[in-house]
C-alpha cells in the first residue's frame, strides 16, 4: 500500500507530560510484572479508546488493571479530579491539566507515561501466548498507516469541515481525504486485514479512525461530502467486521464520544451530520 507523504500533523500526544517506558527486563527500571501497572483512560477518547482496544486484544485484565475516566473531564482546565494525585506525586508542584490517557504504577504511585503511542506499544512487553500486534518486520508498514491515518484521514476531515476558512482549501483537504479513503479501499479489497493475515496495532488504528471520521468529523462536512466518503464499500465493511469482535466494540462508547465531541467542539454542524455511514449500535458486540 502506497502512502503520499504530507506535512507532519500537530498532536497533543507530541507534548506529553511524562514519557517513560516499560522495557523487556528489570534493568530497564519500568519493567513487564503483572499488577504493577495500571491503565487510565477514556475509551470516548479516541488515544484512550486504541488502548483499551489492543489492552483486549493482549488479554491484560488480569495483568495491567483498567480505571476508566468519563467522557468529559471534570476539571475546568480539561484534567480529571482522579488523576490529580497521580500527577502531582510524579512532577513536584504540577501545574498543568491531568489528562488521560496514563499509564501509572502501583508500586510507586508515579506515572510512567501520558504517550498514547508509547503506551499502546509497551502493552505489548506482557509476554505469554498473547497475539502478536507489532510483527517483526512490519515496523514500517505500521508506521505508514499511523502517518495515512493522521494526516490523509483525521487531519483531511477536520481541514474539510472547519468553517470560516478559505473554501479551496477545504476543498483541497476533502479531496485528500477521498483519495486516502479510495487507497484503503482498493488494498482492503479482497483482503481481512489490513497488513497482515491476522489483527495488528495497523487495523486498531485504522478502525478507530474511521469511528472518528463517522461520529465525530462528518458532523462538519455536507451531506454530498458525507455520501462520498461511505462509497467505499469494502472499508466501511471491513469496519463492521472489527466492530464485531468482542475487543473492538465492547469499548465502543458511542455515547461518550457524543458527549465528548458536543463538549469540546465550537464548530458549526452541518449537514453531514444527519447522513450516518454505519449503524455502529447494530454492529457492535457489547461485552463490557
Amino acid at each position: 500500500m502506497s502512502v503520499t507523504p504530507l506535512a507532519p500533523a500537530s498532536t497533543a500526544q507530541s507534548t506529553a507530560a511524562f514519557r517513560g517506558r516499560i522495557g523487556r527486563d528489570a534493568r530497564s527500571g519500568h519493567y513487564a510484572v503483572p499488577r504493577r501497572y495500571r491503565l487510565h483512560l477514556s475509551p470516548a477518547c479516541p488515544d484512550g479508546l486504541r488502548i483499551a482496544v489492543v489492552h483486549s486484544l493482549l488479554g491484560l485484565d488480569d495483568a495491567c488493571p483498567v480505571t476508566f475516566l468519563d467522557a468529559i473531564p471534570d476539571c475546568p482546565d480539561g484534567g480529571h479530579t482522579a488523576l490529580r494525585p497521580l500527577y502531582e506525586a510524579s512532577a513536584h508542584r504540577y501545574k498543568g491539566a491531568a489528562v488521560g490517557p496514563v499509564l501509572s504504577d502501583d508500586w510507586s504511585g508515579r506515572i510512567v507515561s501520558t504517550h498514547a503511542p508509547d503506551i499502546t506499544r509497551d502493552l505489548a512487553r506482557f509476554g505469554g501466548d498473547r497475539p502478536a500486534l507489532y510483527p517483526c518486520g512490519a515496523e514500517s508498514e505500521t508506521e505508514a498507516v499511523e502517518r495515512l491515518c493522521g494526516q490523509g484521514i483525521e487531519r483531511a476531515a477536520q481541514e474539510a469541515g472547519t468553517a470560516g476558512t478559505d473554501p479551496d482549501a477545504r476543498a483541497a483537504a476533502l479531496d485528500t481525504l477521498l483519495e486516502t479513503l479510495a487507497s484503503l479501499e482498493n488494498w482492503l479489497t479482497g483482503r481481512e486485514y489490513l497488513i497482515r493475515d491476522q489483527i495488528t496495532a495497523a487495523d486498531v488504528e485504522l478502525w478507530v479512525t474511521l469511528v472518528q471520521l463517522d461520529t465525530v468529523h462528518r458532523h462538519h462536512l455536507d451531506a454530498f461530502a458525507v455520501q462520498r466518503i461511505a462509497a467505499h464499500p469494502a472499508l466501511w465493511a471491513y469496519a463492521r467486521r472489527l466492530a464485531a469482535h468482542p475487543a473492538f466494540g465492547a469499548h465502543l462508547d458511542l455515547d461518550g464520544i457524543g458527549r465528548r465531541h458536543h463538549a469540546h467542539c465550537r464548530g458549526l454542524e452541518a449537514a453531514g451530520s444527519a447522513v450516518q455511514i454505519l449503524d455502529w449500535a447494530a454492529h457492535t458486540a457489547r461485552t463490557r
